[in-house]
Order: structure tokens, then C-alpha cells, then sequence
């Protein structure tokens, strides 16, 4: 996925030519990822209140992976998502595939053990009333079987390469009585395809007619926030097919509309990015998603809209409260972002809704300043048979409003035409 430019002079250098991310190592992806959980982490203050104190959760954390078990404070009005970062900030090992380890609450009280969902709050899961300190389990997500006394050796058999490639191939060509087979006798659907990094549950979210497929694999105890090896969840990867079906389905299945990827980025966010069928990102906010996600280097969603030109997205951003004058690092607004990369139909959109186009970046530059630098700094690229240069930004719809509007040269020659054609003959 393009990253967003870190500054203006590689904001100005990507309107020449977009660039993309290579593939990344296994390695390299854990340590981006870890990088990514302590920047976005939020950091305890370093002296408390007592009515701060007051109002935390104390919560023992067993991580079995790794034999420890650490007693945290949380505050319970925090997301589990800001839970699990806290704790992964804390570890002084670190684990594979991180992003899929997750909070499990054991089975106690009649109720049945369960993982945690990331977006939900940590007070909505009642902890334990007897004595001491409640404890969750911080482990790796797994199928949660309610079967007693399962084969642990028949597990094992069923989860070989070619029951697992027979799996994925099923989810390819939709054959849903296959799969429903497969995971009544007890396939966990919880699992990355060695080729492709995929789960069965990204698969599907990319297919058409996925409504079945999704259904069958999330009855047999396929978690909805699992990511891929890139990082993303099922929600991410329907979002960035235009798979509005597979959307709506795994929303309707209890799926949060904030799932974070491994840059800590949300579907809505990866909508205003690829842009598609603007239903996909209506119907993200229909549901309540947050309109409030940046990645490192400050982007809002409304930025990337601006930035790939995508006009329907930016008219549901606005509809659903986005800041036009969010500034990214450079300071740039949405505007600015607009006459960076020549998108003159998103700016005629934010000052019909009253974008802010005196508002000035941390170079004290204003869109309209923005659009004549990138005219001056165009660099004189050599013509050749497939070059087709972009046009430069049309600066007038940052100019203050000009009354008597004038008259284009063509129009005047026109009206001189047509009054020397009527005076001759008389």
C-alpha cells in the first residue's frame, strides 16, 4: 500500500510520481509492526491522581507463550485494542505474529470462555465478583471449541498442509457443504495460507457471492478481527476489493467498522485510499465507523481522498462530520493536499462546503501558494513517445472571487464578429 509523504518537498515530489511499498521480510514486518504499537500507544501519565487511580482496572495477564504473568492498570473506558497494545509495550520478549494474539476471558459463572472483541470497551465484559484480582489470558486466537473431551491426536491429524490447502480451495469455489464438513470435525479456521498469507476469512471477503462462505466459516469459529500476513483483517480486504456484499455481511455478523491494520489504519481510511464503489465507505460510516484515523505521518482520510481525486468519498467524509481543516505533519490541510496533486473537483467540493483557503501550512504557504510553487519547481522532463506529463493545477478555484467576471479572449472576438457582420450591411 502507498505510504503518505513525510513532508512537503515529498508531498511535491509524489505529485510528480506515486510510489508503493516493496514486500517486506517476515522480520522486517514484525519490528514495522512493534514500531507502530509503542508510537500509537497511549502512555501513562506519569504521576496519577487518586481519582484517576480511583477509576482504573487492576488485571492480572497471563501470557502462556511465554511464562510470565503481569498485573496491569487499565483504564476501563479504553478499548480492548488499547488494552493489548498496552500489554505488548510492557513485554520484554517479543512473539510471533503479534496482531493475532488477543485477550481470552476463561469460562466461569455457566458462561463459556470467549475472546475479547478489539473495539469494544473493556468495562462492557464483567469481570469476576469473587475475591482477589480478575485475570485474562493474553494467547494467540484459536478456534474456541465448546466440545469436551476433543482428540487432541485427531486435532492434529486434521490440521495438516493438504487438509489446509483443501480448505482454501474449497473457500476459492465457494463450495460451502465442503467447508461445513471440514470444520464440524473440528478444522480451526484460524489459519494463514502458506503461499499467499491469506486466512479463510480474508479469502472469502474477496470473492463474489461470499455471503454463504462467510457465514459457514464465522459459525465454525473463525474470528472476524484475524489478520492476514499483511496485516489486514477481513473488513480491510472487502473494503479494498469494492466487495460491498462481503462488507455488509461481516458487519451484519457483529464485525466493528474500526478494525486496525498493522499501521494501525481502518477500513474507512483504506476506502478513502482505493477509492471503488463509494457504497463501500457509506455504508463503513452508516455503521458508525470513526472518521478520525491518521497514519504516521498525519494523513486523515479526507488528505487521501483529496490525494487520489476520489470526489464521492469526500462527499460522504464531509456528510459524516471529517475536519476540512485537519493538518497533516507538514501542516497541510485537505486544500493543500488539492493543489499538490491537481485534484480541482475535490476543491471545488471543500469551498462549496467552506473550506478554510487561507489556512497556512508549517511553511506559512496557503493552497494557492502551494499550487504556484509546484508550477515554479516542475521539473523539465526529457519528451519521449509515452510520456504524458501532468497538467499543471488549476489555481483558480484558490483565487479571491473577481467582479465584473471577465470575458475569455475567445468569447470577445466572437461578439466583435458578430456586431462588424450586422453594422457592414447597414
Amino acid at each position: 500500500m502507498p505510504r503518505s509523504p513525510t513532508s512537503s518537498e515529498d508531498e511535491m515530489a509524489q505529485s510528480f510520481s506515486d510510489y508503493s511499498v516493496g514486500s517486506e521480510s517476515d522480520s522486517s514486518r514484525e519490528e514495522t509492526i512493534y514500531d507502530t504499537i509503542r508510537a500509537t500507544a497511549a502512555k501513562p501519565s506519569s504521576a496519577p491522581t487518586e481519582e484517576s487511580q480511583g477509576h482504573m482496572l487492576v488485571i492480572r495477564i497471563i501470557i502462556q507463550d511465554l511464562q510470565q504473568t503481569k498485573c496491569i492498570r487499565f483504564n476501563p473506558d479504553a478499548t480492548v485494542w488499547a488494552a493489548k497494545q498496552r500489554i505488548l509495550c510492557s513485554l520484554s520478549q517479543s512473539l510471533k505474529d503479534v496482531l493475532n494474539y488477543g485477550l481470552f476471558q476463561p469460562a466461569c459463572s455457566g458462561r463459556d470462555g470467549k475472546f475479547l472483541d478489539e473495539e469494544r470497551l473493556l468495562r462492557e465484559y464483567p469481570q469476576p465478583t469473587g475475591g482477589g484480582v480478575p485475570s485474562l489470558e493474553f494467547r494467540y486466537k484459536k478456534r474456541v471449541y465448546k466440545q469436551p473431551n476433543l482428540d487432541e491426536k485427531q486435532l492434529a491429524k486434521l490440521h495438516s498442509k493438504t487438509n489446509l490447502k483443501k480448505c482454501m480451495d474449497y473457500i476459492q469455489h465457494r463450495s460451502v457443504e465442503k467447508i461445513v464438513k471440514m470444520l464440524e470435525r473440528g478444522l480451526d479456521p484460524n489459519f494463514h495460507d502458506l503461499e499467499t498469507g491469506e486466512t479463510p476469512l480474508t479469502l472469502a471477503a474477496q470473492l463474489d457471492d461470499p455471503v454463504e462462505v462467510i457465514k459457514a466459516l464465522r459459525n465454525g469459529g473463525a474470528h472476524l478481527d484475524f489478520r492476514a500476513k499483511d496485516g489486514m483483517t477481513a473488513l480491510h480486504k472487502a473494503v479494498r476489493a469494492s466487495n460491498q456484499v462481503a462488507l455488509k455481511t461481516l458487519l451484519d455478523l457483529g464485525a466493528s467498522p474500526d478494525y486496525k491494520d498493522s499501521y494501525g489504519l481502518t477500513p474507512l481510511y483504506h476506502t478513502a485510499i482505493v477509492g471503488g464503489d463509494p457504497g463501500c465507505c457509506e455504508l463503513l460510516l452508516h455503521e458508525h465507523a470513526a472518521v478520525c484515523c491518521k497514519d504516521e505521518n498525519g494523513w486523515h482520510e479526507v488528505h487521501q481522498a483529496c490525494r487520489y481525486g476520489h470526489v464521492q468519498h469526500l462527499e460522504h467524509l464531509l456528510f459524516y462530520g471529517a475536519d476540512m481543516g485537519a493538518q497533516n505533519a507538514s501542516g497541510n490541510t485537505a486544500l493543500h493536499i488539492c493543489a499538490l496533486y491537481n485534484q480541482d473537483s475535490c476543491a471545488r467540493v471543500l469551498l462549496f462546503r467552506g473550506g478554510d483557503k487561507e489556512l497556512k501550512n508549517y511553511n506559512s504557504q496557503t493552497p494557492f501558494q502551494n499550487a504556484g510553487t509546484l508550477i515554479s519547481k516542475r521539473p523539465l522532463l526529457p519528451r519521449s513517445a509515452d510520456f504524458n506529463p501532468r497538467p499543471p493545477p488549476d489555481i483558480r478555484w484558490f483565487l479571491p472571487p473577481i467582479w465584473p467576471p471577465l470575458v475569455p479572449r475567445e468569447r470577445f472576438a466572437e461578439v466583435i464578429v458578430v456586431i462588424v457582420v450586422i453594422v457592414v450591411p447597414g
